[in-house]
């Protein structure tokens, strides 16, 4: 059993199952609203930012084989982290810019990309924070768990957000460029958000996630004014 001191946990809901073996938490206010996936791949459990740290999760990661690995997307992610890892004892994989934020932790960082295992691969995609990245599971036509570089709009289309403290705006664009490149519609099938889930309704993910990438107007975006 995991030693557990922490929040209450009499509100918070259950993950829920978006695809066989992937679990999406409520949205966090530590983080605020962000938004944690659970995977269980063939080659390790991986926890993509951090939940709420409470019993109710603490007990579903125990009942789920625990934890190989938290990807932290970027560094408004981080929470408590180091918590998870002290009971959980897995590693935390954060891209090398934004590791100094974690120093009492143990962590294993990534240049540009690193293939976790056959089947996920972690991509830098700077510009919403200087280690922002995400993660590309390659399973159900390829996912890209996207962090808060590409979030759904209030009409739950996939778009990168520019606010006033977004770190570069013109890297956040070129990332998207870059992933449109790396990517295809024959592997690039779903968006599973780092945060804005709300906008996706009941559905919880994107569909069509290249065609509807590949419509974005990209010149207009990088003019575009910061939101408040």
């Amino acid at each position: 059993m995991y030693s557990i001191n922490s929040e209450t946990s009499h509100k918070i809901k259950l993950p829920k199952t978006l695809f066989p073996k992937i679990f999406v938490f409520p949205p966090n206010r530590d983080t605020l609203g962000g938004t944690s996936y659970f995977i269980m791949s063939n080659g390790a459990n991986i926890l993509i930012d951090c939940p709420v740290w409470e019993s109710t999760n603490q007990d579903f990661f125990c009942s789920h084989g625990g934890i190989d690995y938290l990807f932290i997307t970027h560094r408004g992610a981080i929470s408590k982290a180091k918590a998870i890892q002290s009971a959980i004892n897995c590693e935390i994989l954060i891209q090398e810019q934004e590791a100094y934020l974690l120093p009492e932790a143990n962590v294993k960082t990534f240049r540009e990309k690193l293939q976790l295992t056959p089947t996920i691969e972690l991509i830098w995609t700077s510009g919403y924070s200087p280690g922002s990245s995400c993660l590309y599971y390659n399973y159900k036509g390829g996912m890209l768990f996207s962090g808060r570089h590409i979030l759904p709009n209030k009409q739950g289309i996939p778009v990168p957000l520019r606010t006033a403290k977004t770190f570069h705006w013109e890297r956040q664009i070129h990332n998207i460029r870059f992933l449109l490149e790396k990517f295809s519609p024959e592997n690039l099938q779903y968006i599973l958000p780092g945060a804005n889930t709300a906008f996706l309704r009941d559905r919880g993910i994107i569909g069509n996630a290249y065609e509807q990438l590949s419509k974005l107007d990209l010149h207009n975006l990088f003019i575009t004014q910061p939101l408040l």
